[in-house]
Formats: C-alpha cells, structure tokens, sequence
C-alpha cells in the first residue's frame, strides 16, 4: 500500500484552512470579531503549508491544487459578504473576484500544460514581474496579506473603526485597510499581467501546434 497523500502535514493544513474559513463565514452576519480572526487564521496557515511541503518532502499535486482553491474560495466568499455590506461598490468586488478566479485558473492551466510542476515556478525566460512576484517569498507573503488585511479590514470596518490609535485619531481597522489598499489593488495589477501572460502561453502553445500540423500535412503532400 502506498503513502497515505491526504494525511501528508501540508494537505492536513489545508483541511484546517477550510474548517477556519467556514466557520469564518458562518459568524459572518452576526460576529464581525470572530469572524475576522477564524479568516485570518485561515490565511494565517497558508504560510506554513507550502513550508512544511518542501522541509518535509510532501509536495503534492493535491496539496497545490487544495491551496489554490482554498485561496480563491476564502476571498471570493469575503468579497461575496461585501457586495452585501457595500451594495454601492458590487461592481468592484464582483470585478476583483473574477479577476482573481480567471487569472489564477488560467495561470494554473497554461503551466500546467507547459509542464511545469507548479503555477509558481516561472521559466527564467518567462515574464520578468511574474518571475519575481512568485520567486521572493517576502513580496509574495506581503502581497497577499495585505490583499487579506484590505478585504478583512474592509469587513470589520462596516460594523466599527476599530481601536482608535490616539497619535492619528484614526480606528485600527480603518488604518490597516487605507495602508494595505494600495498593495491590494498592485496585487489586482498582477493578476491582471499574469492573465497576460497565460494567455500568451496559450497562444505560443497554440502556435507551435499549428505549426506542426501543418509540416506533417506538408511532409504528406
């Protein structure tokens, strides 16, 4: 009998991912408190899974899928909660959802299909701010923890400003979501390269399929 994958320290994480983000959601409508710190827990984790995968030997085709999906889902189902909250601003986290979903799954697909092993292992020849967003591990953390905090933020803000930090007069969540804004939206910026940039993938692979169809047809003729 083989290695049991789903019992593997990073897949197990990302079990405890979905257990924190869904009871994120449930507390969603009546406990912005709790809520907010079972989904930052849940984001809280991701860090760690990638991690262990890599330390322990225990990288997985299942445990990269999990983690991507695990990443689309939590902030769809956030910014689904703020459409509510923010009727007024659908039109922008309708927009940042899909966004997000299209550039990752495209992204996934076209490395994929390349054969790559992982969407985040980007070809030295591939696009320059992908290579790096995906290869520094401080920027790609930041990023996607502001991203986090700014939707997060954004939440709690709707009930209370939070703390209020007595240098600036200004509530702790209202803060942390105006600072993380900027990073948030470079991140939307990113996804919409990386959208690009899988395209192009398609098109190359595309080509060169083409291409051969046509030297066989060719050497036929």
């Amino acid at each position: 009998m083989g290695e049991n994958i789903y019992l593997f320290v990073p897949n197990i994480i990302d079990y405890l991912r979905v257990v924190f983000a869904f009871v994120s959601f449930y507390y969603m409508p009546f406990d912005p408190l709790k809520a907010s710190v079972c989904y930052l827990l849940s984001g809280f984790l991701d860090a760690f899974d990638g991690h262990l995968a890599r330390m322990l030997n225990q990288c997985t085709k299942l445990g990269a899928m999990l983690d991507q999906l695990i990443d689309r889902i939590t902030t769809m189902c956030l910014c689904a909660t703020l459409c509510h909250l923010y009727p007024n601003y659908m039109l922008f986290f309708q927009f940042a959802m899909a966004l997000d979903i299209f550039s990752h799954w495209m992204h996934v697909q076209s490395s994929v299909q390349k054969g790559n092993t992982s969407h985040k292992k980007i070809d030295l020849s591939a696009n320059p701010i992908l290579r790096y967003y995906y290869h520094n591990q401080v920027v790609l953390f930041t990023m996607c923890a502001a991203n986090e905090l700014f939707f997060c933020m954004l939440y709690l803000n709707y009930f209370t400003t939070g703390p209020v930090i007595p240098l600036i007069g200004v509530g702790l969540w209202k803060f942390v979501c105006v600072i993380c804004a900027p990073l948030a939206i470079l991140k939307m910026v990113i996804s919409a390269i990386q959208l690009v940039a899988a395209c192009e993938n398609y098109a190359i692979m595309d080509r060169e399929d083409r291409a051969k169809v046509a030297t066989a047809h060719t050497k036929l003729g």
